[in-house]
């Protein structure tokens, strides 16, 4: 017997090519059975689709809309009929894109983890509403205060959530009328588990052992990065991965000054497991935040399931529960000083077998049952 067929919008806070995210990993492996629009955020100086492009499965269409905007121009944003004006031509193209593509009218499900487009999906007729809880979005830097009813406005209409922490839900409690479904990040094991011998050429110019780092750069804890630098000089510490901010690297004037880190920037998604599998040490040197305390780290299992040592400082829940397979300091200091301990951690079998608990493929197995069975909970 054929699968019904299913159509989901997914409104993204990230764009699809930019950077390898929970939602891509997720998404990718629905069934076929599965329609999916995906429309990602206008970002300066990123490439766009405009015209809605295929990514497997998945169709991806850039839509300019309501976001987090510096300088004096931000503060207009803070006056609600100018951000109903400037929200105008936004809505007016992604109701265009959704009728062209085949998306509209009730017969869909909505998804949500971009919380600016919250009042405007929340009035979308759809069988099922849902937000993927993947960060707490109001704890990024800059957020403005009027976000949170942005947020709230999607909760009082969704029946689902999912959420990578507890910490994280906590932080959110929504509704009693929203169903919450933990739901953690995670790998795909065989692509970093796989032997990659060619070593990055970065790589294999650094001098000592590769203390790496492989993500986006915007929450590392830079000053305790440069006491690392500056306490295993022998060793190099190695940057992979995008910025969200511009000009980032160009900013960090103590990192760029010390002779044994280097920045290598964004590498293919592709090329991730090859550069990890070379560290000699795999490094998680991230602020403990409110934001990132409530993260669930997707590097985590990657590290893991290239079977390198791992140090990380103890900056969420799930880092903590990893300390049977990794080294997790609970401090700068121990930070620093317990580079030559993690280097010498031998539990390679035990963080691949970590990694294969967290595999996408179940976790979106998982998404997928749980969005099937609050279908029928809805009266499907």
């Amino acid at each position: 017997m054929p699968q019904s067929k299913h159509r989901l919008v997914w409104f993204s806070e990230v764009q699809w090519d930019f950077l390898s995210t929970r939602k891509q990993r997720l998404l990718a492996r629905f069934p076929g059975s599965w329609d999916i629009l995906f429309i990602e955020p206008l970002t300066l100086g990123r490439k766009h689709h405009f015209v809605p492009v295929r990514r497997g499965r998945v169709l991806v269409v850039t839509i300019p809309f309501l976001k987090r905007v510096p300088f004096a121009f931000g503060r207009l944003l803070n006056i609600p009929a100018v951000r109903f004006l400037l929200g105008i031509p936004g809505v007016v193209v992604m109701l265009l894109w959704t009728m062209v593509l085949g998306f509209s009218g009730r017969n869909r499900i909505i998804g949500l983890s971009n919380i600016y487009w919250g009042p405007v999906a929340a009035r979308l007729p759809a069988r099922l509403h849902f937000y993927d809880a993947n960060d707490d979005h109001l704890a990024f830097p800059g957020s403005p205060l009027w976000l949170a009813g942005y947020r709230a406005a999607w909760l009082r209409r969704a029946q689902l959530m999912f959420s990578v922490s507890s910490v994280l839900s906590e932080a959110i409690a929504p509704p009693p009328t929203v169903r919450v479904v933990p739901l953690g990040n995670g790998v795909e094991y065989e692509r970093f588990a796989a032997l990659h011998r060619e070593v990055p050429l970065p790589l294999r110019e650094a001098g000592g052992e590769v203390l790496g780092y492989l993500g986006a750069m915007d929450w590392l804890d830079v000053p305790l990065l440069v006491r690392l630098a500056e306490r295993w000089s022998e060793h190099t510490i190695v940057l992979v991965g995008p910025a969200y901010e511009h000009g980032w690297w160009e900013g960090q004037r103590e990192l760029r000054a010390l002779p044994n880190v280097r920045y290598c920037g964004l590498v293919p998604y592709d090329e991730v497991p090859r550069w990890v599998q070379h560290f000699s040490l795999a490094l998680m040197p991230m602020q403990r935040s409110p934001l990132k305390r409530a993260s669930n780290p997707n590097k985590l299992y990657e590290y893991a399931a290239a079977g390198v040592p791992v140090l990380a400082m103890n900056y969420c829940e799930a880092v903590d529960r990893a300390r049977t397979v990794v080294a997790v300091a609970d401090t700068e200091e121990e930070f620093v000083r317990m580079v030559p301990e993690a280097l010498a951690d031998r539990r390679e079998d035990g963080r691949r077998e970590f990694a294969r608990q967290h595999s996408w493929d179940a976790l979106a197995s998982a998404m997928v049952a749980e969005l099937l069975l609050a279908l029928q909970e809805e009266g499907e």
